[in-house]
């Protein structure tokens, strides 16, 4: 059964059919041939991130990862 949820569309998936075929709480979905397709993630989201940030921190604990930047009207602001 599709229901609306909020803005989108849902899908409820009875918890015994995730775990048969292993999801527990993210999926990737795609189509494939006119079908809904979903699967285990290839590789978890934000995955590495946490050693990233790491050794970001230790190269140089200074300095700005993106640099500077600004807004246009940045300079009329009070800060």
């Amino acid at each position: 059964m599709i229901r609306p949820m909020g803005n989108s569309q849902g899908v409820i998936i009875p918890k015994l059919v995730l775990a048969q075929v292993g999801l527990e709480n993210e999926a990737e979905m795609t189509v494939e041939r006119g079908a809904l397709v979903l699967r285990k993630p290839a590789k978890r989201a934000r995955s590495g991130w946490v050693d990233f940030s790491k050794k970001i921190a230790a190269a140089d604990a200074g300095a700005l990862v993106m640099g500077e930047f600004s807004n246009e009207n940045d300079a009329d602001l009070n800060w």
